[in-house]
Order: C-alpha cells, then structure tokens, then sequence
C-alpha cells in the first residue's frame, strides 16, 4: 500500500485528536457500568451519525450496542468499542480510550477511504467487565461477514498481543435439611458443611492444576440463623484456563468435585453456569505485526507479552474465534496495575492522550490495510483458521 494513505490517515487522526481526547475525558468523568452505558452509546453514536455512518441500535438484544457502517459489503473491517466502566473505580481499565480510539480509527478510514475499498464499521461493545456483549453480538452473528475486528488496550505493558485467558462462572448449590442444632441434630442436613467442603476440596485440587488454571469462589448464601442448621448454601466460583479446551476440563472437575461432595454428606448439589462464558484470546500475529510496525512510527515499539503471563480475561476472545483479531497493549503507565485508582487517574493524563493519538493511529492504518491489500487478508484468514483447526476437538466440525 501507498505510504500516501496512511500519511493521510494520521494527519486525519492528528485533526481529530483534541475532539477524541474531549470525548475520552467525558466518557471518564462520566462512568457507566454493564448494560447501562446509554449517555456513553448516544455520544459515540452521534458522532457516527454526524460523519455520515448508518447506525443500528439496539444490536443483539442489547440497548446499549451498536453499529456502525461506512460502505458495503467485503471486505470489511470492524473497530471495536469498549465503553462501560468498573463499579466503583469508574474508567480504571481505560475503556473510555479504547472507545475513543476506535470512534477515530472509523473516522479516519472513512475520510480518506470513503466506501470505495469495502466496509467500515464501528462495534458499540457494552459489558466487558462483566455481562460479555462481544460474545452476545458475536453468538448473534454481528461478525459473520467481518474479515478483521481491530482494538487496542491501555495498560501497563507494551505488548503485541494480549495473554488472555478463558473464563466463566459457576454456582454451586447444595441442598440439605434443616433442624434445630441441639433439639433435633440427627436430623439435619447441613447444606452449609458440604459447601465449606467443596472449598476444602478444592483448593486441594488447585496444588495440581495446569499453569493459568485457577478457581476462585464466595460464598452467596450459607444459612439463616445460628440455630437452624442450613438448608441450603451457595458459592459462585470464577474459573479461569489458559485455553477453552482448559477451561471445559476445569469445568468438569469442578462438577466431580460438588457431586463427590454432595455424595460424602448426604446433600444434593446443583452445578450451573452463572455468566457468559469468555474464550482465551487468540491473537492474529499478520495483524497485530502490523499494528505493532504501525505504532513504532509514533515512538511506541511493541514486544511479544513476557512468558507465562496472563492478564484476565476479556470478550474479544470470543469475537477472536469467528475473524482474525488484535487486542495489543499499549502502556499508560510503567508500573502498577489496571483497575486500581492509580490507573484510573493515569487513564485522564497526558501521557494517555498521546497513546490515545498514537493507537488511534495504528489502529486506522491496520484497517486500511486490512481494506485494501488482498494478500494481507488472505494470509490472516489462512493463520486463523490453522489456529482453530490445532485447537479444535476431532469431534468437532469446521466452522463454514
């Protein structure tokens, strides 16, 4: 491609930049959490709108996501938008800055582009930290016609690719029989004990698990009274793996593990799924090679992540297993960690608004290659359907 379009995609970047930086900081000071983010959708939206794109909303059942299109049909490239905030540390994980630099990314490629070189769209996506509206718009076939979904991290890494791993939440619940403690004690069933048990259990199963395996539980309900013995208790677990596969293993253990107990104390358990499940992030490498060489024009070079490092779990995994993706990382601060008030404060400083100017960028030019250079997204596609065949079960059958 001609370094001419993307000279013309930064100086269109560097013209929007006080406008992107002016609605990051309204988005920060004005947080909203999962499901919610209606003051956040209807500012990127107008935005949208005012420059021409066709906007749908609602999108997938959720009032809060979007669309947004310049152009029609392939190939097309998706920006995505992250916007909802953390209940009480507000825009601690810098979403505020990834939904700016996706709103200016779009712009810029439609600038200079216009419809001529495919689509562009612009994906509202609410509830990251929890609620997962990536993965309902994906299950709901909002990427089906998608050759690349681009997005970008703040963070505390420059990294090229993010380790993120798959993720769900479990409730456990066990069923027992009340009774009075000291009047009637045979006669109980404690639903309780065999909760406190499950945690027993597990934590001996945890010395065992595979690198980046872990369970972490609460308890949500685990009696009434000090002199009724309980008759029903309840934990809600969060698992996490290294890969989906992991996690389904991880998942079955924990099942192994509530019906032994159940069975040791004379309980029945109930094992359900308590939240969308995230699947581990698989990084298109051609894309985010690119972004990376994009971003080192600014200043900002790029490493592949530090061995056996995760950094949690994210819903861009399940856009990452339909259409090749990037969620690289870009520091805002040198130390410490996200979703901390220390990040959350970085997250509104200068340093941010650089690396706001500087994503924005990368992220524009990234799509107007995906746009416009025909060997680049068939290597894309070719790497990751390769990647999905190496990790997909032999019963399972290829996506068309």
């Amino acid at each position: 491609m001609s370094g001419d379009v993307h000279d013309r995609l930064r100086a269109e970047v560097a013209g929007r930049a006080d406008t992107l930086w002016e609605i990051a900081l309204g988005l920060h000071a004005d947080p909203e959490y999962a499901f919610a983010e209606h003051r956040a959708a209807a500012r990127l939206t107008a935005e949208l709108e005012q420059a021409g794109f066709t906007v749908e909303r609602p999108v997938a059942g959720m009032a809060t996501a979007f669309t947004a299109r310049s152009g029609h049909g392939r190939p097309a490239v998706a920006l995505l938008l992250e916007y909802d905030a953390l209940p009480g540390l507000g825009h601690a994980c810098g979403h505020h800055l990834i939904a700016a630099a996706g709103l200016g990314a779009a712009l810029a490629v439609d600038a200079v582009l216009g419809g001529s070189a495919g689509c562009v769209l612009a994906i509202g996506t609410p509830a990251e930290e929890g609620g997962g509206g990536k993965a309902v718009e994906a299950e709901a076939g909002v990427f089906d016609e998608v050759d690349a979904a681009l997005m970008f991290h703040p963070g505390v890494h420059n990294w090229t690719r993010a380790p993120l791993t798959a993720q769900v939440q479990y409730r456990v619940a066990f069923h027992g029989r009340a009774a009075h403690p000291t009047g009637d004690p045979t006669e109980g069933v404690d639903a309780l004990a065999a909760l406190i048990e499950l945690f027993n259990v597990l934590s001996a199963l945890g010395r065992r698990l595979p690198e980046a395996s872990h369970v972490q539980g609460i308890v949500t309900a685990g009696g009434t009274a000090t002199n009724i013995v309980p008759e029903y208790a309840e934990g809600v677990f969060g698992l996490r793996a290294a890969t989906t596969g992991a996690l389904e293993d991880l998942i079955g253990q924990l099942r192994t593990c509530a019906e032994g107990v159940a069975l040791a104390t004379g309980t029945r358990a109930e094992v359900t799924r308590a939240t969308t499940r995230y699947e581990h992030f698989r990084d298109s490498g051609v894309l985010s090679e690119r972004f990376a060489g994009h971003l080192s024009r600014a200043g900002i070079d790029l490493t592949p992540p530090a061995p056996g490092v995760y950094l949690g779990s994210s819903d861009i995994g399940n856009v990452s297993t339909r259409v090749p993706a990037i969620h690289p990382f870009v520091a805002i601060m040198d130390d410490g960690s996200d979703h901390t008030p220390e990040f959350a404060a970085a997250a509104a400083s200068p340093r941010a608004r650089e690396v706001l100017v500087a994503a924005t960028g990368a992220l524009a030019c990234t799509a107007a290659d995906v746009l416009l250079n025909t060997e680049l997204r068939e290597e894309a596609w070719t790497h990751h359907r390769e990647a999905a065949a190496a990790t997909r079960p032999a019963s399972s059958p290829a996506r068309p």
